[in-house]
């Protein structure tokens, strides 16, 4: 444990807490945030706008990885709409009611495409014998991203919960 019972203003999470054991994660944020006004926030992302036409490439690519994905990972597809967040609103995202964040980010083809081989699906397929980033793909991104040497602007779509224990 970090603190004694009731000693944390804040805990945040980011890209993660979809993995977590929820009721225990839940059960040991309430013990210790400070009450009142200690605060939990988690947020994630999980789409990456980048043009029209390659957020359809994209998209494929999403499509493809659905028969690899962790049943945990569903929370970050749907936006964390469906997360469980027993913590009473505070006006930045509530249980159901995610708050949409864009990220705006200056991105290299190679940052690109490792964000992607980071992914747990991928590593999945990769274990089961599927590249699922196979050379024709990784070709097909590069040509659309305007070539491997190619910086461009890239928005995160993220969304994020935030709330203080229901007194």
């Amino acid at each position: 444990m970090l603190g004694g019972e009731g000693s944390i203003d804040l805990v945040t999470v980011a890209t993660a807490v979809h993995w977590f054991d929820l009721p225990r994660f839940y059960s040991l944020v309430a013990r210790l945030l400070r009450k009142p006004g200690g605060v939990v926030a988690v947020w994630t992302y999980f789409h990456l706008a980048v043009s029209p036409i390659f957020d359809l490439l994209i998209k494929r690519f999403h499509d493809s990885c659905l028969p690899f994905r962790s049943p945990n990972v569903r929370y970050a597809f749907d936006g964390y709409k469906t997360l469980p967040f027993p913590f009473e609103d505070i006006g930045l995202g509530s249980e159901g009611k995610p708050m949409p964040l864009d990220i705006p980010k200056k991105l290299s083809f190679e940052a690109f495409l490792g964000w992607f081989k980071s992914w747990s699906a991928v590593n999945t397929a990769k274990e089961q014998g599927v590249d699922l980033l196979s050379e024709d793909i990784v070709k097909e991104w590069e040509n659309a991203w305007g070539g491997s040497k190619l910086v461009r602007s890239v928005t995160f779509k993220a969304f994020m919960l935030a709330g203080k224990v229901r007194m």
